[in-house]
């Protein structure tokens, strides 16, 4: 048996004797999303600061042991295409995406593909030349960027691989947003009709998005608020240096204002037959830790009360479980790197 055969073979073992689920034998529907839970993985995350690197077997062999069943692999474009219209894409940043896809299948752990950095827009300077939202030719080129993504992995079955269209849109409204969404299902189901599709909400992920239920794909809210708790000294968050220290609960946001608030609009779009995940949350380091631990627990009883599953951003890194630089956390030595195991306990009960 190969090495990577065996331990896929032992983590999937691991993660069913601690009674996490594997991936599910009937292709997930678009209209009930899997209770996925997992991370967000940034090797492709922003191509011109370090981020065209292959994706990391470890990762997915931790995030088996731990019990985890869901990557969102954020990506740039330009990782593969030196412009959108380049006749050609990259094949080796390609082949890094074919590994991760291959690594999901060893460890039982649903990829998730999305575009951070779209043809036409990014939530994250610099602003792209085209504005996908009103652009026809930056709609295009959107489209044929997934069109080619779904050839590529046609036949791959859903419980294994999804595409998540474009992180965080903003700066359009609903109905500018359905017609860019409307176009690249299209084309991804010209190629392959049965392929999982999930759309990021409006505003900055915040806000359903029910113009787009009649397409039948899934939507993706976000966990972020409150946000002066999550992004407290966040550089690109701006003044968050003066923010005061936050705590939990923050001042009027509790537990119970994030369900009515973060939560209740979504239930009332599934309701209309769209299956929710929610694709990005976590609080970046500088928020004291036991802050961080308390609210993690309530977001996710919220969570698993919804019946939704998650991505953490991130898993390494200044949100996550390992590296996250946090002065105020103890960390145990995991094979070279820092894990903070009191935030990884909290999610796995997650």
């Amino acid at each position: 048996m190969l090495r990577r055969d065996f331990l896929a073979t032992m983590a999937g073992a691991a993660a069913a004797a601690a009674g996490a689920p594997l991936l599910p034998q009937a292709e997930p529907s678009a209209a009930k999303l899997p209770r996925w839970r997992g991370f967000n993985l940034l090797e492709k995350f922003i191509f011109n600061k370090g981020g065209n690197r292959a994706f990391q077997e470890s990762d997915f062999e931790m995030m088996a042991q731990w019990g985890f069943d869901f990557v969102r692999l954020p990506m740039d474009y330009r990782c593969w295409a030196e412009d959108p219209d380049a006749p050609a894409f990259n094949e080796e940043t390609l082949k890094h995406i074919d590994q991760a896809v291959e690594f999901g299948k060893q460890y039982r752990i649903h990829v998730n593909l999305n575009f951070h950095r779209a043809p036409g827009y990014c939530v994250n300077p610099p602003k792209e030349a085209l504005n996908l939202w009103n652009d026809p030719k930056a709609q295009d080129q959107f489209a044929r960027h997934w069109a080619f993504f779904a050839k590529r992995y046609k036949g791959i079955p859903s419980r294994r691989v999804s595409f998540d269209l474009v992180n965080e849109p903003s700066g359009t409204d609903n109905a500018k947003y359905a017609v860019v969404v409307e176009k690249a299902v299209k084309a991804i189901r010209a190629e392959d009709p049965q392929r999982l599709v999930i759309a990021d909400g409006n505003e900055y992920g915040n806000k359903p998005v029910p113009e787009v239920a009649p397409l039948k794909v899934g939507q993706s809210t976000r966990g972020y608020q409150p946000f002066q708790l999550t992004h407290y000294k966040a550089s690109w968050a701006h003044g968050s240096d003066k923010w005061p220290e936050p705590t939990w609960p923050l001042g009027n946001y509790t537990k119970e204002k994030h369900w009515k608030e973060q939560v209740e609009p979504w239930k009332q779009l599934e309701a209309q037959g769209v299956g929710i995940h929610v694709g990005e949350w976590g609080a970046f380091q500088f928020t004291p830790h036991k802050v961080v631990l308390a609210w993690m627990k309530d977001m996710l009883d919220n969570w698993k009360k919804a019946g939704w599953g998650w991505s953490l951003w991130n898993l390494r890194g200044a949100f996550g479980v390992l590296d996250s630089g946090r002065k105020d956390a103890a960390y145990e030595d995991l094979k070279g790197r820092k894990l903070d195991k009191a935030m990884l306990e909290v999610l796995k009960a997650g």
